[in-house]
């Protein structure tokens, strides 16, 4: 008897690697409150969907209210960190935040001219503790070596104007489009300004935030003026930028979108320490609490005192 041949089985071929999101190299500091420079990026662009690849350029001492010194990273270790990542892993999208010294900007200016067609998103930081003798020729060497290989400045309003117009003697601030003229003289296409301050309504004050080129405001969104202070808002919205167009988003259409999640997490933001408020990069991963919910142990959650302690997250 011969027994009834079986159907061969299906032979699968090796698993189909899933699509790797978008990878953004970011040039920042360690900050050790977890608000801004590094940690900041790495949890911004990881809540964005992308991928970031953190190169050390400095450790700024400091906690969730003041800086209070800074040790720079030798430049061939930071050139080192972000060569060999560069040598392995393919990347869509830059983030500068600081760099810790003029010698470091160098560094990543060289390393950024071999990658051109790349999106940067340069972000500028109030500096104010710096001594005069570091931030001087720390912010002269960034003007002219990331300026120009800059799609988008990002920075405050008051930032900017000290920064590309530090001459300015006009009783008015300078618009957004003027710092956009001041900005396109070092070879970047656009600023993105934060922090405008508008005239108020009522008992509500509002703030625009514009993007602009050289030819004038292109887009913007306004939102009403959070009463309290915030640290790591600008590396939020810049590494948010990054990813987006390291996405593949349109420029117009990435700001919006950067600006609504800032927004947003800044609404959700909470205070780790006794300084500031750090932005909520999660805020979209947390469902509301139910109203009147207790919490696991058995008690009501706390009222909102309005310094996000004890308070339910809201989401816009």
């Amino acid at each position: 008897m011969i027994a009834n041949p079986t159907a061969a089985p299906d032979i699968e071929g090796p698993p189909t690697e899933p699509q790797s999101p978008a990878c953004v190299m970011c040039f920042n500091a360690s900050d050790p409150s977890g608000a801004s420079g590094l940690a900041g990026d790495i949890a911004t662009v990881a809540a964005m969907g992308a991928h970031a690849l953190p190169i050390v350029t400095a450790v700024v001492m400091r906690d969730t209210a003041d800086v209070f010194d800074q040790h720079d990273i030798d430049p061939e270790a930071v050139a080192e960190q972000a060569r060999g990542i560069l040598e392995d892993v393919t990347i869509s999208g830059w983030k500068v935040g600081f760099l810790g010294s003029a010698d470091n900007v160098s560094a990543v200016a060289e390393i950024l001219s071999d990658y051109t067609e790349i999106p940067l998103v340069a972000y500028v930081p109030n500096l104010s503790w710096m001594e005069e003798d570091q931030l001087q020729p720390y912010q002269d060497a960034f003007r002219e070596l990331i300026l120009p290989a800059a799609e988008v400045l990002v920075g405050s309003h008051k930032t900017l104007q000290d920064f590309l117009l530090p001459e300015w003697d006009s009783e008015r601030p300078p618009s957004a489009r003027e710092l956009a003229v001041a900005a396109g003289e070092h070879g970047t296409r656009y600023v993105l300004v934060t922090g405008i301050m508008l005239a108020s309504k009522g008992s509500e004050q509002f703030i625009d935030n514009v993007l602009a080129s050289p030819q004038g405001a292109i887009a913007g969104e306004k939102f009403e003026r959070f009463e309290a202070s915030f640290i790591g808002a600008g590396d939020t919205l810049s590494a948010a930028l990054a990813s987006l167009l390291a996405a593949g988003g349109e420029l117009q259409a990435a700001v919006g979108e950067a600006l609504s999640f800032l927004d947003q997490s800044l609404d959700a933001g909470f205070r780790p320490g006794m300084g500031q408020i750090v932005p909520d990069r999660f805020f979209w991963a947390l469902p509301p609490p139910e109203e009147g919910a207790a919490d696991p142990e058995g008690g009501m959650p706390e009222p909102d005192d309005g310094k996000g302690n004890g308070a339910p997250r809201r989401v816009h």
